[in-house]
């Protein structure tokens, strides 16, 4: 019978990937973490371990554990009351009565059925994630993926050209035409804390962002400056860069609502010579489609992350990645593709979001508190609502309320307010020769104390949490 008090929480994926002192992926931050929740973790399985110390909550470590098979014996029959993962593929079967925690945004790995699958409806048990966790590491890695292929310079050649002695500006330069980013158009799908921070960094480099989203988030787009479509075709027409931001959707008789989301129309509506990233889900791309628009020219360059796992006795290969090898016979050399690793090689982000997932099936154990519900809320316990990184997502009715309770702050942020409008009333009467400065400094310093509360994007209130 489930405790607790005393309860045992699975960790089936590795939360520190810098390789420690002893040659292997260092974990030491969150067992800190656990320990000074009150907690014991453990390396290895509780079966093979004494009865826990009871009132204390019990972590135990298998990074290992990957398969199908190896997962059910483990944890098929509800020795463990709760889990926390991150990539690793959790089978209906596996039973967890406390919850579990997905550490990044997407739950669709999660197919427990305690919360009714990856979806998080139905079942006993509360399904949660840690959203924009790996939100920035994610966008960065967008624009690295982008930044390799365009501009065009081919900065390898022309290095081993310059170490040889054999460039001279003067004369060889202009064989090296390139073109800059800035101007050209770059469409995103999806509005949430990754989708989000893509769209800022394209704007650092001077971009137009064109932002596909549900209508309901269409004044908030375009209060921070971004161009707001209302359907994919629109977002996608004409645009040199294109990258995907959503999930998968609700599951159907026919499969996931936005799987082959990016179709034939889609890519058809691109610029010339266009970038295709997607670094969400695999399955969003429809691959035929794909494969004619790299036939055409359409697409000059795809870069994709999704996972690929590889049975260990067989070797056969499997997982949204999988299809898309079938691309490479042809257009391998205009494809880059990673297994799903774009949000999860780096081990500050990885330990942070393990840390979170503590935090949170611990919450939800203890006080029946949940934050970052995916899914349905179980009888009996209280929707917290989410939470995440500062400065990242929407900003909530809870931020506001924190802010509004510190004295120190309200009073910077109004201090700066009213020398923004004193500025703009000597700048109407005395002209920009004497006021001009002054309205300037008064505005970055109102800016940067609105970045650093977070007061940025869009507000989410009491209930909306999205």
């Amino acid at each position: 019978m489930t405790d607790r008090t005393t309860p045992r929480i699975l960790i089936v994926d590795l939360v520190g990937l810098a390789i420690g002192p002893d040659g292997l992926p260092d974990h030491s931050a969150v067992k800190a973490h656990v320990e000074a929740r009150g907690g014991v973790f453990h390396e290895g399985s509780a079966r093979a371990m004494p009865t826990p110390e009871p009132g204390r909550a019990h972590f135990y470590y298998q990074p290992m554990l990957s398969t199908e098979a190896e997962l059910l014996a483990e944890a098929g029959d509800g020795l463990y009351d709760a889990v926390i993962a991150a990539a690793t593929f959790l089978p209906k079967g596996m039973r967890f009565d406390l919850g579990g925690v997905r550490i990044g945004t997407g739950t669709g790995n999660m197919g427990s059925a305690s919360w009714g699958g990856g979806d998080g409806q139905g079942g006993i048990a509360p399904l949660m994630n840690t959203p924009g966790i790996n939100a920035r590491a994610t966008a960065q890695m967008v624009m690295k993926a982008l930044l390799r292929v365009r501009p065009d310079l081919p900065v390898d050649e022309m290095n081993a050209l310059v170490a040889a002695g054999r460039f001279d500006t003067g004369t060889d330069l202009v064989r090296f035409p390139t073109a800059k980013l800035e101007g050209r158009t770059f469409a995103v799908i999806g509005y949430g804390n990754i989708g989000r921070e893509v769209a800022k960094l394209a704007r650092a480099f001077g971009m137009t962002v064109r932002i596909f989203a549900r209508p309901r988030h269409r004044v908030w787009i375009e209060s921070e400056g971004f161009v707001y479509a209302a359907s994919p075709l629109e977002v996608a027409a004409d645009a040199d860069v294109l990258s995907v931001h959503v999930g998968l959707g609700s599951l159907g008789p026919k499969g996931h609502a936005n799987a082959g989301l990016i179709g034939a129309k889609v890519l058809s509506a691109l610029a010339e010579g266009a970038v295709l990233i997607n670094y969400d889900r695999g399955e969003l791309v429809d691959i035929p489609a794909l494969a004619a628009a790299l036939s055409s020219g359409r697409v000059s360059h795809a870069a994709i992350d999704a996972d690929l796992f590889c049975d260990a006795s067989s070797g056969a290969l499997s997982g949204p990645m999988a299809p898309y090898l079938s691309l490479l016979s042809e257009h391998g050399a205009r494809l880059s593709l990673l297994p799903h690793a774009a949000a999860d090689t780096d081990h500050p982000t990885r330990v942070v979001g393990a840390m979170q997932a503590v935090n949170q099936i611990l919450d939800a154990i203890e006080r029946r508190v949940v934050r970052n519900l995916r899914g349905d809320l179980p009888e009996g316990y209280t929707d917290a609502g989410a939470r995440t990184p500062a400065g990242l997502g929407g900003v909530t009715a809870g931020h506001l309320e924190e802010l509004r309770c510190d004295k120190a702050q309200m009073e910077a942020l109004h201090t700066a307010a009213q020398g923004v409008l004193l500025a703009l009333d000597r700048l109407a009467s005395e002209g920009v020769r004497t006021a001009g400065s002054n309205l300037l400094l008064k505005s970055n310093i109102l800016a940067t104390l609105l970045r650093a509360q977070s007061l940025e994007g869009p507000f989410y209130g009491l209930s909306e949490t999205e």
